[in-house]
């Protein structure tokens, strides 16, 4: 290998190797955060299980929350502690994501890393929060009400706290909308005109979530979760107004 191409592939290297070591840091928070949430694990259950509190069988009595397997008990500790422990060292990921990121920034982008990392904590909180107190209650009383105590269901806890960590994550994830929109915006991939020209797509994908994200066919569950995504994206409609780059020669000159 000749000099040059020594020259080329080292900052390369540099690049990997800095991916590498933010990981690593990642991680670490991570197992941080995952034990922290272990050590509070049935709480952490109890906490899961107070949507079934919507559910009028689960109050008589006639809803029987259960383990099957040997280990269920074991993982479905670890799998909530996980997601627990996600989201507590959520700002700490972060972090490391902006401050590999950041390098490669002009100076006056690298100002939005702090609004970028709260933003972005506060919406996948606020996300989650909002299918936990308002969508999964209606939901959770609509599927175990079902049949109105014609059956007796056994509720597999493993499967629940499966399906619930994941609706509150995707919930979360969605909140991420206007923050993504803001990214995008800055670094030039896309405009507000574009996002508002393609509000009819927008709309049909909502949609399209709507029902892949409630497991009911009920309208009202549907329109719960919808309604507050199309919010978000004419949110990052806004914003992606509000934050647009604006090309060198359209800008008020100074003086002027």
């Amino acid at each position: 290998m000749t000099q040059g191409q020594d020259l080329k592939s080292a900052p390369l290297l540099d690049h990997l190797e800095e991916l590498r070591k933010r990981i690593i840091i990642s991680l670490v928070f991570l197992a941080v955060g995952l034990v922290i949430a272990f050590q509070y694990r049935l709480q952490l259950i109890e906490l899961v299980k107070v949507p079934l509190h919507a559910s009028e069988q689960y109050q008589k009595g006639h809803v029987t929350v259960v383990t099957q397997g040997l280990t269920d008990q074991f993982f479905l500790a670890i799998n909530l502690s996980f997601w627990a422990g996600l989201a507590l060292a959520l700002p700490f990921i972060l972090w490391q994501v902006w401050a590999f990121i950041a390098p490669g920034l002009y100076p006056h982008e690298r100002k939005w890393g702090l609004p970028f990392i709260i933003g972005a904590g506060l919406s996948f909180l606020a996300g989650a929060v909002f299918g936990y107190e308002l969508v999964l209650p209606a939901m959770v009383g609509f599927l175990l009400d079902f049949l109105a105590g014609a059956v007796t269901p056994l509720l597999n806890l493993r499967d629940y706290i499966g399906t619930v960590t994941t609706f509150l994550v995707a919930f979360g994830l969605a909140f991420e909308l206007p923050i993504l929109a803001v990214i995008l915006t800055r670094i030039g991939i896309v405009n507000h005109v574009m996002l508002r020209k393609g509000w009819r797509f927008a709309l049909v994908g909502v949609a399209v979530a709507a029902a892949v994200i409630t497991p009911t066919p009920d309208p009202g569950n549907m329109m719960l979760v919808a309604v507050p995504l199309y919010a978000l994206y004419e949110l990052g409609v806004l914003l992606s107004r509000v934050f647009r780059v604006v090309p060198a020669e359209e800008a008020p000159a100074i003086g002027a």
